[in-house]
């Protein structure tokens, strides 16, 4: 089974987030290598009962930042 979704990468202190956006599945590591190991381990126990990972949206995901004076 094979499963292909976007994932947001975050510096937390001395922790890198990762996570997944199709499922909001999220992990931690001290590096980003760990972080995204540690991600991929939960996605797969997540879908670890699965058959079949349902099909997503084929939809375009725009990613950016936003930075404004409150």
């Amino acid at each position: 089974m094979n499963f292909k979704g976007t994932i947001i990468i975050k510096q937390e202190e001395e922790w890198f987030v990762a996570t997944c956006l199709e499922n909001n599945i999220a992990s931690q590591g001290k590096t980003i290598d760990e972080s995204i190991a540690n991600l991929k381990e939960a996605i797969a126990l997540y879908y670890e009962d699965e058959k079949e990972i349902k099909s997503l949206p084929n939809d375009q995901i725009y990613i950016t930042t936003l930075e404004m004076a409150i």
